[in-house]
């Protein structure tokens, strides 16, 4: 069986766990969404590119959620989620995803 691509799901974590917080309204419930996501990417990128990338890749992943919220002072929370996901995904593929499979 392969494993899911780390960097959709990160990608998908932080986008969803947004979405779902304000959709619901409940900001716990899309923090549990984002750390789900969070929690499968890490393991795929620990089997895809080893303990130091994943623990790399992890540090991006919060470090993309912390700065989407500055960032959405400046560009909108929208357009700041999915600038953040982009570059989590694109920094996924480069470290993890690229000779994975």
């Amino acid at each position: 069986m392969t494993g899911v691509a780390a960097s959709g799901v990160a990608a998908g974590g932080l986008v969803g766990g947004y979405a779902i917080a304000r959709w619901t309204r409940r900001r716990e419930l899309g923090g549990v969404a984002l750390a789900a996501a969070g929690a499968v990417a890490a393991r795929e990128w620990r089997r895809e590119a080893g303990t130091g990338a994943a623990a790399a890749l992890t540090g991006a992943y919060v470090a993309a959620f912390a700065g989407s919220h500055p960032l959405a002072k400046k560009v909108g929370a929208w357009p700041a989620v999915f600038a953040v996901a982009g570059g989590v995904a694109a920094v996924s593929w480069v470290v993890a995803g690229r000779g994975a499979r």
